[in-house]
């Protein structure tokens, strides 16, 4: 039975009730010794009897009708429901309305609210899941541009270079048949040369960084310091502590060094480079420093990506990063990264 058929038949049956009691109270009060009287007998310019029932009609309807107000309050709390539902907010479970049909409504409104909130859920995971996807691919595709490019550059320019670099030495060779100007220009292009060199093995270690694939930092860096050596005319010093730190830490501040190292190599025109990795009171700190040119480090840092991926990067693992610029000084670089699962060194 649904609400409209409940009230209904209440208002039939308060009108039944009404109209035989007062049959039964004139029967009681009134022995009438003609029935016809009932309906001679005028109120209003309507039979007495006709009234009678007209008055029943009326009380069961305005009982229906009171009985009803509550459930329009409860049918104007689902519409309320069903608007926010659709307009996206969430509204609150398991309100019980004692109706059993509106409970039964009440009921289907959560469980298509609660699906509703799973398939959001999904949505956005699976957009999630697809942007990470995309960020993946994407990544992968630069870094087999970024690999291709590098091929390039050193199967072309990087040999090119080489080349003009032995033909310059040949040349200075014989310097019987050079005059003092001739040598003087000789000499400039020498250097212009080996600076491209450099800039050119800066621009490859940018663009085709070694990963560390399994080995430890200290032994990656001894690696990449000790290859440069071999290929740039420069001092370069490093030392190492042994200590151990997680992977994630390792590669960070691997690149972060590659990154530093690259810079020092196109920019800094410097005659020393050195690198040390030690561990101080709970924090693992690699710090890098030139002879370079220097710069100015606030103006750098608005535009140069290169010391923006290094501060997010330091950032990543919870470390701090500072960098010191004296101009025709050069440049000392520092990161300090916090050691949380190590009791760590006592000592300064």
């Amino acid at each position: 039975m649904n609400v409209l058929q409940r009230q209904i038949i209440i208002c039939l049956v308060t009108s039944v009730v009404t109209f035989l009691f007062f049959t039964v109270s004139l029967l009681l009060t009134f022995l009438f010794p003609n029935w016809t009287l009932l309906w001679k007998q005028k109120i209003l310019d309507i039979p007495f009897i006709l009234f009678t029932f007209v008055i029943s009609s009326a009380i069961g309807l305005l009982f229906g009708i009171l009985f009803g107000l509550p459930f329009k309050d409860k049918l104007h709390k689902i519409e309320d429901k069903l608007k926010k539902i659709t307009k996206g907010e969430t509204v609150e479970q398991n309100e019980h309305i004692n109706i059993k049909e509106l409970d039964e409504i009440n009921l289907r409104i959560d469980q298509v609210q609660h699906h509703l909130i799973e398939q959001t859920k999904l949505t956005q995971k699976l957009a999630g899941e697809n942007a990470k996807e995309q960020e993946k691919r994407l990544e992968e595709i630069i870094s087999q541009e970024r690999q291709r490019l590098a091929r390039e550059l050193h199967d072309s320019v990087s040999q090119n270079l080489f080349a003009a670099s032995m033909l310059i030495s040949a040349v200075k060779g014989n310097k019987e048949k050079i005059d003092e100007g001739t040598s003087k220009q000789i000499h400039l292009v020498e250097e212009i040369i080996q600076q491209s060199q450099l800039e050119m093995r800066a621009l490859l270690l940018h663009l085709r960084p070694v990963p560390l694939k399994g080995k430890s930092l200290q032994t990656g860096i001894e690696e990449l310091l000790t290859e440069l050596r071999q290929k740039v005319p420069m001092n370069i010093q490093w030392k190492t502590e042994q200590f151990p730190l997680d992977k994630g830490i390792e590669d960070h501040l691997f690149r972060i060094l590659q990154e530093s190292v690259s810079n020092t190599l196109r920019h800094a025109k410097a005659n020393t480079l050195e690198v040390l990795l030690i561990k101080r009171k709970n924090m693992a700190i690699l710090r890098i420093v030139d002879d370079g040119v220097g710069f100015d480090v606030q103006s750098a840092k608005s535009g140069a990506y290169g010391l923006q991926n290094m501060y997010e990067r330091a950032a990543e693992i919870g470390g701090t990063l500072q960098i010191v610029s004296v101009p025709h000084e050069g440049t000392r670089l520092e990161i300090k990264v916090p050691l949380l699962t190590d009791e760590g060194d006592k000592n300064d």
